[in-house]
Parts: C-alpha cells; structure tokens; sequence
C-alpha cells in the first residue's frame, strides 16, 4: 500500500477532531463528517490527567486545554463520612504543564473545534456516509448528502455506537456493565483543590471533581439491575437518592441537584475490540475501538492518545504497515484500561469478591503517566 494522502475522518468527537488536527499538521488532507448537523456535547463535565494532557500538548493544546479547565492536586479516596483514606498526588511537571485537570465537554469541544476552525480542515455537519468500498487501492465512500469521495484511509471516529464499527464488524456491540453513572453540576467550595471518590457504600461510589473556580461536577457510579429507564421528571431525586448516606462535602453538594434537566444519565456500555482495529483501508479509534466504563477517567485520553499515534504512523509509512504500527503501539495499552475500567465496576458491585480499588487506580494512573 501507498501512504495516505487523503484521508476521510467519520466523526467530529474529541478523537476525530484530534486526528484531524494531527493529520493536517504533518500534510496530509483530512477532511471530516459529522453526523450531528449542530455539533453538540452535553454540558457535563470531564476528568483528565497526565497522558491525555501530553497528548493534547503534543497538539499544541495544552495550554488551551489548561485554560479552558480547572488543574487541581491530584486524585483522593474517602470513606462514606469523608475522611480521606488515601492521596493519589498528579504530576505537576507534564511537558510544564498540570497533570491532573477537570473541564467540561463543551468546554473541551471548544479547544478541539477553533482550532479545526482555525487551520481550516473541512468539517461537514448533518453528514455521514452510507457505503464504503474499500478496493485495496483506496476507499469510495458514498455520503447521505448524496456526494462521493475517494480516500487513501478512512478513519472511523464515531463512538461507542459506531457505524463504521456496524458496518464492519456487526457481531461487535456495546454491552451493558450491569451499573449506570449519574452527573450533575454545582457550585465549587472555595479551597476544593482535589478529585474526591467516595467509596464504602454498597453497589457503587460517587465523587466530585473541579472544573472551574466557580463550578465542579458530581457523579454518582452504581448498580442499576435490569438497564433501567428513568423518567425525565425524576432524574434529580433518583440521583439525590444515591447519594444519600454520604458526609463531607458531597453531601452538601448534593443539595444542588434540584433540576432533573441538568441531570445527565447514562447506563454503562463497554465494547473493547480485539485486535487488529483495522480491515484494509478503515481504522476505528477512541470508543469505537475501546469504549470503557468512566471509573479511570480516561475516555477522553484514550481517544486523543489513539488519534496522536495514529497520526504520526500515517505520515511516515505506508498504509498497511501504518496501521500495524498504530496497533502495536496501542492495543495493549487501551486494553489495560479497559479491563482495568470494568473490573473497578465488578468490584463495586461484588464486594465480596473485590480487590483494593486504590492500590489498582494507583497503578494505572502511574503507568498511563509514562509516554505512549
């Protein structure tokens, strides 16, 4: 296979927009389809550290992505009443930027959208496509506005719930974890310079993270049996509800969650891929390769990582060995956090059998630090 000159990105998320950025600053012609014709995320917020912070920074990011958000001390672990059982401090020196930072989506959507906007990838909304033809030479691609294209690699970026991921391999789908997570947010308490997770209470834990000096999120992580479906008027008390029991500064936060529109639910659906997560011309990254439950924060991270290091082996090789090359430098490590992700949940809600969740947060944290 020749080397990607053109390349088609099928997704306008924080790992479709990091790979365009990435793409368009070693040369290559990228252009991306984004299905949402208003390019929305919702407004909760989003926890970072380290690894995504390099990887963002390796961008020309960083800074932006600091900015945009709150960089606070590092990472802690309660009791039920709010004592602190264990610190897990950041690295403040990544690149001379903080480790350990707090925004929310939008906020992050912001940084990746301007600077696409400003180096003036093509970016098409209320666009996705409806076949792709890959031929071994290239990869016709039919697009539901009704045009055509003919790319040298196609890069699905599209989520856990993938189309690019359907189209290919079907058997792949989200399963559901067995826990929901719950996330609202409140007011910062001024002197707040940690991420706090609150463990002990049964089937779950909940937590806050700064995202700003004014505003900070909560989220509640726990069982919810059968997949459940809320109605919209009860989010907020349901919420409340699972953060009842709780001491410390959780629980006057928890006060605050009074509006069930600005409750944001999700049950817990994870999809990690084997290997490879390519067939000829089309590569998956981010969740539609390795979607994971959010209990390593490390969703948004993995998604740039992905984008980062597909980048650099798509201006250096040709297609297939650049492909291979990507795997081999990513598989293992998006696996780890995966696994690792889904275990903590397991743990969570099979105490009886559980491990130490500090001890296993802590190794992950320190080996995501270290660069890709």
């Amino acid at each position: 296979m020749s080397k990607a000159n053109r390349v088609l990105i099928i997704g306008g998320g924080v790992g479709g927009l990091a790979a365009a950025i990435g793409l368009h600053q070693r040369g290559i012609a990228v252009e991306v389809v984004e299905r949402d014709k208003d390019w929305k995320v919702y407004h909760v917020g989003i926890i970072v550290q380290a690894n995504f912070v390099r990887a963002l920074n390796m961008l020309g990011l960083g800074d932006r992505a600091v900015a945009a958000g709150y960089a606070y001390r590092g990472a802690r672990f309660l009791d039920i009443d709010g004592n602190v059982l264990k610190e897990l401090p950041g690295d403040t020196a990544v690149d001379g930027l903080p480790s350990d930072l707090g925004l929310t989506r939008p906020a992050l959507h912001k940084v990746l959208t301007e600077k696409v906007r400003a180096l003036g990838i093509p970016v098409r909304l209320g666009v996705s496509f409806d076949s792709l033809d890959d031929d071994g030479d290239g990869v016709d691609v039919k697009f539901t506005d009704g045009t055509c294209g003919r790319y040298d690699l196609v890069i699905g970026a599209d989520g856990n719930y993938s189309a690019v991921r359907k189209a290919l391999w079907p058997e792949a789908k989200p399963q559901y974890t067995g826990q929901g997570v719950w996330r609202y947010n409140v007011p910062r308490p001024e002197g707040l310079e940690w991420a706090d997770i609150y463990i002990g209470k049964d089937k779950g834990k909940a937590g806050y993270c700064p995202l700003t000096p004014e505003e900070m999120y909560i989220f509640a992580v726990f069982e919810e049996p059968g997949n459940p479906r809320f109605p919209a008027e009860t989010l907020a008390a349901e919420m409340r509800r699972r953060l009842e029991g709780y001491g410390g500064i959780l629980a006057e936060a928890a006060r605050h969650v009074t509006d069930p529109s600005l409750v944001v639910y999700r049950p817990l659906e994870a999809c990690i891929m084997p290997a490879p997560w390519y067939r000829g011309r089309i590569v998956l990254i981010g969740d539609a390769a390795h979607s994971a439950t959010p209990h390593l924060g490390q969703g948004a991270a993995m998604a740039v990582e992905d984008a980062v290091v597909l980048a650099e082996e798509v201006a250096e090789r040709e297609v297939d060995r650049a492909l291979a090359a990507f795997m081999e430098r990513r598989f293992e490590r998006a696996k780890l956090v995966g696994l690792s992700s889904i275990r903590l949940g397991e743990w969570e809600m099979h105490p009886e059998s559980a491990g130490d969740p500090m001890q296993l947060t802590d190794q992950i944290r320190k080996k995501l630090a270290e660069p890709v």
